[in-house]
């Protein structure tokens, strides 16, 4: 497993836990968290027994206190830091929050956010890729990006939206005001607010829910499909990819064991692992008529 020194990585009993961990600053983000969260997402993708991902911020304080500020020779621009390779143009320029939560979005596992505190900045925008996102009661949340002389980052302008609505994702954004867990959740932004001391357990309960009733493909297709085809202009493309997918996993060794499983009154044991057994068209977005 890779060495971190920004974030740990726990697996046990079929969940993964990603937590940030920089407790001298507030969890917040730089480059090597960056690096770190996509190879902790790469290995629980390869890893068959990881059922679903919780991710959250060490301590009682903060999820994530935004991008560091503070890192060392940036002269205050903090945020015109790229890598050496992309330093040809600015649009060749790509934001790290971004590349992260790209990665995030294409999770073959399920992805529950514990917010346990402060989450401002990319600290608030890398949630938006997570399936479902749970907070404490101390939770304070910020779109602060134009209190900073920026603007929204890591493909937020695509997830705010679709998830709270553009009159809310717009005035969060423009203003740039702290908001709290109450507000997060009348918003749409998190599915539940939590006790600070109750917060893992609640996330948990949903991982294991998934981890020990489903089908691991039929999750990571249910997955993709509704964050991607959700977005498409027609409900016709819906239909097209629906229809390969229930034809496929229908004749597969998961799909038998659902069927037995119900009738038989026991609870399921499902064979096929998204490492070997996702149908044959999966990523249909790749496939020129589906662009």
């Amino acid at each position: 497993m890779t060495e971190f020194t920004q974030i740990n990585l726990d697996k046990a009993d079929g969940i993964a836990t990603l937590t940030l961990h920089r407790p001298e600053k507030m969890n917040a983000f730089t480059h090597t968290m960056m690096d770190e969260m996509i190879a902790a997402i790469d290995d629980t993708d390869a890893d068959d027994s990881v059922r679903a991902v919780i991710v959250t911020g060490h301590g009682d304080r903060a999820f994530c206190a935004g991008a560091d500020l503070t890192p060392e020779g940036s002269d205050g621009n903090v945020f015109a830091r790229h890598d050496p390779v992309e330093t040809l143009s600015d649009e060749r320029v790509r934001d790290g929050g971004g590349r992260l939560t790209l990665r995030l979005f294409n999770s073959q596992k399920p992805l529950i956010g514990a917010c346990n505190g402060v989450a401002v900045g990319v600290g608030a925008t890398m949630q938006l890729p997570f399936d479902m996102r749970l907070c404490s009661d101390n939770a304070r949340f910020g779109f602060v990006f134009a209190r900073r002389g920026i603007t929204p980052e890591a493909c937020s302008s695509w997830f705010l939206p679709r998830l709270v609505g553009m009159q809310t994702a717009l005035e969060w954004c423009m203003t740039g005001r702290i908001f709290d867990a109450a507000e997060a959740k009348e918003r749409g932004l998190v599915r539940s607010v939590h006790p600070q001391g109750e917060l893992m357990d609640a996330a948990i309960a949903i991982a294991r829910e998934i981890a020990d009733n489903t089908s691991a493909v039929s999750v990571a297709m249910t997955r993709a499909m509704l964050w991607r085809l959700s977005a498409t202009e027609h409900p016709m493309m819906a239909h097209r990819v629906d229809s390969r997918a229930i034809y496929r996993l229908g004749k597969s060794a998961d799909s038998k064991e659902g069927v037995m499983s119900f009738l038989e009154k026991r609870p399921p044991n499902y064979p096929d692992t998204v490492s070997q057994n996702m149908p044959d068209f999966y990523p249909w977005w790749d496939e020129p008529d589906f662009r």
